[in-house]
């Protein structure tokens, strides 16, 4: 079964993908801000990361990077997630370090398409 980390702030996103990422069979293990995200990377190294990327403490922007940078945890998938879907959002969420961005709300079938292409 796959560890996956869920960065996430938002009480209700947050409840809804631990739910829907269970069922579908995936350990979910849960940060709220972006620090205690890089943290978790850290210790749980979990198999990907689902990074929101408006975070208190620590903005996904600047944890995906660090994450990125870091020879423990480089190798984990990051998928970034934000309700911004302005032009040049995704780019930038590319530049950061994530290796795929969705858009809130989620879509949840394109988000597990998504985690299946990183995590095979």
């Amino acid at each position: 079964m796959a560890k996956i980390l869920l960065v996430e702030d938002n009480e209700d996103n947050r409840d809804m993908l631990i739910r829907r990422l269970q069922r579908r069979g995936y350990e979910v293990v849960v940060a709220l801000d972006g620090a205690q995200g890089v943290s978790l990377a850290q210790s749980e190294m979990p198999d990907l990361i689902l990074m929101d990327m408006g975070l208190p403490v620590l903005d996904g922007w600047e944890a995906a990077g660090i994450l990125k940078t870091d020879p423990h945890t480089y190798h984990i998938p990051i998928i970034g997630l934000s309700a911004n879907a302005m032009a040049g959002d995704r780019e930038r969420g590319l530049e950061a370090g994530c290796d795929d961005y969705d858009t809130k709300p989620v879509d949840m079938n394109r988000l597990l398409e998504k985690i299946q292409a990183l995590l095979s």
